[in-house]
């Protein structure tokens, strides 16, 4: 795995890391899940403007998806913009995903798909697909993993990815000969099924993890640290916190949730930072873990302090110590086996 600072990031130097076609994405990566609906109304125009203080920052890599609302339109919107400022345009990234309904896949029906995509978010060539499937009893999966495969050798994508795929899909998709970049899966401090099969298959075969959820949706902040339990829907106000709420119940519930916010309160005090930022560096630290993905606040207030955790998160200068893993592990062994209750990453998208 291949790591390294950027030296063309704006005001600071955010690592990067190297996929398996050549593309440099950063390890912090901007997620756009947030525009797709349960997280508030989006203004497109004020969306595109909040993109730019990302740039700014030097986190040039922006994650979307085809079934996330306006994701890639704004993308595009974006893109264009910065091409016609007249000013030197920094490196910008895109992965989308592709998630196509149940049906035949066949290789026009990738196509249009792709095109719909290059077209929305006004790019010659698409950086990234991560490709998504619901239902692994229909093997058509395969066949548009090799329509996609193919498109990839002719130039239409870049770095061919999974989202959500286990472990056992992904030995039998690259076992077809198939070169998969990453996979993108739920990773953090509360969910860490990655760590029991999935990490060592991709470090023996040059396949990275994007993560996400890794701040379960901002739960893992000083925000909850000594709050009372959020089981309302006024307290449970976007579509993260209750997905995310929801798997905390799986893990170990809200009186286990703060004895691990209190420990890494601890930790952040002693290193100088936020508790997202501790948390995010553990999953950072991670076999495999190419980059994690920080729900992009576009046009939301507090936008600036999320991007200073952000950057502190991966910064150097922050470097977690057997000390700090043994507090956190001290609670984590604790929890329920989510490996047991829910199955492999990717499992809670299917029946």
């Amino acid at each position: 795995m291949e790591f390294h600072p950027s030296t063309d990031c704006g005001m600071s130097s955010v690592p990067k890391v190297r996929l398996a076609e050549g593309l440099e994405i950063c390890r912090i990566l901007n997620g756009m899940w947030q525009v797709s609906g349960g997280h508030g109304a989006v203004n497109n125009t004020k969306a595109v403007e909040a993109m730019q203080a990302y740039i700014d920052a030097g986190l040039t890599t922006f994650d979307m998806a085809d079934i996330y609302g306006p994701a890639e339109e704004i993308f595009g919107l974006f893109n264009s913009q910065l091409k016609s400022s007249g000013n030197v345009v920094p490196a910008l990234q895109g992965l989308t995903k592709y998630v196509p309904r149940p049906g035949a896949m066949e290789r026009k029906v990738v196509e249009k798909a792709l095109q719909r995509s290059i077209t929305q978010m006004q790019v010659n060539t698409l950086d990234c697909v991560q490709f998504h499937w619901w239902d692994y009893r229909d093997k058509r999966y395969l066949d548009a993993l090799g329509h996609l495969s193919d498109l990839q050798q002719e130039g239409v994508i870049r770095e061919l990815s999974l989202t959500n795929f286990d472990t056992q899909r992904l030995m039998e998709i690259t076992s077809k000969g198939i070169r998969i970049s990453s996979n993108q899966v739920q990773y953090s401090l509360i969910d860490q099924r990655p760590s029991a099969r999935m990490e060592q298959f991709c470090v023996a075969n040059n396949i990275q993890l994007l993560t996400y959820g890794t701040l379960a949706g901002g739960l893992l902040s000083e925000r909850y640290l000594g709050a009372p339990e959020p089981t309302s829907r006024a307290t449970l106000s976007t579509a993260s916190l209750s997905k995310y709420k929801n798997m905390i119940d799986t893990w170990g519930g809200w009186s286990l949730f703060q004895d691990l916010l209190i420990t890494l309160d601890a930790i952040a005090k002693r290193r100088g930072c936020s508790v997202a930022s501790v948390a995010t560096r553990y999953v950072l630290d991670r076999p495999a873990v190419g980059g994690v993905i920080v729900g992009c606040r576009l046009g939301v207030t507090g936008a600036g302090q999320h991007i200073s955790d952000s950057l502190k998160s991966c910064s150097p200068e922050l470097k977690l110590l057997a000390e700090d893993h043994a507090a956190i592990e001290a609670v984590t062994r604790r929890s329920r086996d989510l490996m047991e209750l829910i199955g492999d990453c990717g499992d809670e998208y299917r029946s």
